[in-house]
């Protein structure tokens, strides 16, 4: 499924229903086993949050150079998105350029582990959550969209949905970029690395219709080539999905407005999970 994204519906949606906000917003601290140190995240639980009820999550990962705090900072109104629709909100780190990997060559970079296993489980106990696949949902912007779509992608378990806002979805035409090689060595010397690591050719994991998938990119965004292709390769395979696309960059106006969609979209996932 493929429709112009348009972002003056949304924020009129959003302005429609808005209200002021009432989500508490508390920094966690949790540790890594895998990495043997502390790694903070933010975590927003809505206003009538109670112990009570069970609550979905939808984990938000940052892009490259960025931190857990990023969301929160420039895009605040997601404060109030989580009490529109009743859900949890985590924000984690993932290191300036982590891209969400367990790297083979840089041994204390396990990100895919600690997001999607040690995260995943400290949420689970320290909050009212539903502790399955059903009740959790992962996106996020840039190397953050890339390292949602690959980790819900090798996690199906785990999410039962999952996003991407302007990801850098395939690495391979990005060599000398964004500190990549540190983290998987050149792609000169290991080219089946490369696409190993690349959310491109770990989509040939999918089983059709397990993944409720979401994939938004602005045309005039630099990742837009790539995420155009990724949409094509999934349709060729029969893999269910809404792409979403409109006018926009690689910014923030972009994402502000892109995430809004999302979590919607999250939202009614939850809601026919039921």
């Amino acid at each position: 499924m493929k429709f112009k994204y348009s972002p003056y519906l949304v924020f009129s949606f959003f302005f429609l229903f808005s209200f002021t906000t009432l989500a508490s917003v508390d920094t966690v601290a949790t540790y890594s086993a895998s990495m043997q140190k502390e790694i903070k995240a933010v975590v927003i639980t809505p206003k009538d949050y109670n112990e009570s009820k069970d609550y979905p999550v939808v984990y938000l990962l940052h892009g490259y150079s960025g931190n857990y705090k990023n969301w929160i900072e420039k895009v605040p109104q997601i404060e109030s998105l989580a009490d529109l629709y009743d859900l949890i909100i985590v924000t984690p780190d993932g290191n300036f350029g982590s891209w969400y990997w367990d790297s083979p060559e840089v041994g204390d970079s396990k990100y895919e582990t600690y997001v999607s296993e040690e995260l995943v489980e400290f949420i689970d106990q320290k909050y009212s959550t539903i502790p399955n696949r059903e009740g959790r949902a992962i996106t996020g912007l840039s190397m953050g969209g890339h390292g949602a779509l690959y980790l819900s992608f090798r996690h199906q378990d785990t999410y039962g949905t999952a996003g991407s806002l302007s990801g850098g979805v395939d690495i391979s035409p990005f060599p000398e970029n964004w500190e990549m090689k540190k983290y998987l060595g050149t792609k000169a010397e290991n080219p089946e690395r490369w696409e190993e690591y690349s959310v491109m050719y770990q989509s040939n994991r999918l089983i059709p219709n397990k993944l409720k998938l979401i994939i938004s990119c602005g045309t005039e965004d630099f990742f837009y080539d790539v995420n155009v292709k990724l949409h094509e390769k999934l349709a060729y395979n029969n893999i269910p999905h809404t792409f979403t696309t409109g006018p926009g960059g690689h910014t923030w106006e972009y994402w502000a407005d892109a995430v809004q969609y999302q979590l919607l979209f999250f939202h009614n996932y939850f809601e026919q999970s039921k």
